[in-house]
């Protein structure tokens, strides 16, 4: 559970153990002093992304904003004489323990069905590995290794993977809404029925995937290099900004204000039997699309 001064005193606290003024903050997210110092009197709060940017400058985990994360020493404390609530005191004082999973080889192992899965897993190895149904929601990883597992059916929202390889993992029906890959290469993935809703894709590839009925609905696209992808059915507020386009169709597709903006080699593009409203349209134009597969929308 996240609350606006619950996050405004951490990152207040983190900061000052950075040796950060709130301007020096404000420069590394871009934003302006003002909308620090509001963030940590609790006034507003960050939003998903802008928490995993801060994670990073800050140097903690993502999960050091959420209002259970415990920063102080968890060592228990037993009572010098024992009385009817000396257990009920243990239970209470007994914490779960962190596992660090990072730098393991990660092969043939079944994780399907778990429950809020936040442990560290970076630099691991994870080869044919199942995630079915499994709650990762908000998980962060960093340069893996991720190789055909199954995520089927997994939440997997609001999460980070930066620096990884991805590769014919099956992420179907999925919720990958506000997931960032950052410096990330995914190729022969399915995200059929996926939800990637606000999602985020940053500084790398996306090549050879299947998206069939995916739901792209605010969907970003940066600096990526996009290869043999059919877009298809509604793409809704989406943006495609300075990536480069190699054996990329848009088939029967139906594009709502969605911004192009700087992408190379857009001219080979295919546009068949699809729509644009007016907005979408200029951009398309701008940008110097194949035109003839696609009809405006009055």
């Amino acid at each position: 559970m996240l609350n606006s001064k619950s996050i405004g005193d951490k990152i207040a606290t983190a900061r000052k153990k950075s040796n950060l003024s709130q301007a020096g903050l404000a420069q590394q997210v871009s934003i302006s002093p003002q909308a620090v110092g509001k963030w940590e009197r609790g006034e507003s709060m960050p939003d998903i992304t802008t928490l995993i940017r801060l994670a990073e400058i800050l140097s903690v985990d993502l999960n050091y904003f959420s209002e259970s994360f415990q920063t102080v020493d968890t060592e228990m404390t037993v009572p010098e004489k024992s009385d009817n609530n000396s257990g009920e005191l243990l239970k209470a004082n007994k914490k779960k323990p962190g596992w660090d999973m990072s730098k393991l080889n990660l092969t043939d192992s079944d994780f399907s069905g778990l429950k809020n899965l936040h442990e560290k897993l970076s630099s691991s190895n994870i080869q044919r590995c199942l995630f079915v149904g499994s709650e990762m929601a908000g998980l962060s990883l960093n340069s893996n290794n991720v190789g055909n597992c199954d995520f089927t059916a997994s939440d997997i929202s609001n999460s980070h993977i930066q620096n990884s390889m991805l590769n014919s993992n099956v992420f179907k029906n999925c919720s990958l809404r506000g997931i960032v890959f950052s410096k990330s290469y995914i190729e022969g993935c399915d995200f059929t029925e996926a939800d990637l809703t606000e999602a985020e894709f940053r500084n790398g590839g996306f090549g050879k995937n299947t998206i069939v009925s995916a739901k792209l609905n605010g969907t970003s696209f940066y600096e990526m290099a996009i290869q043999d992808i059919v877009f298809e059915g509604l793409l809704e507020d989406c943006r495609f900004e300075n990536c480069s386009f190699y054996g990329v169709k848009f088939q029967n597709a139906t594009l709502i204000n969605t911004f192009f903006k700087n992408n190379k080699k857009f001219k080979r593009v295919q546009f068949i039997d699809c729509k644009a409203d007016k907005m979408t349209f200029a951009f398309l134009k701008n940008n110097l699309a194949d035109l003839t597969g696609i009809t405006l929308i009055s």
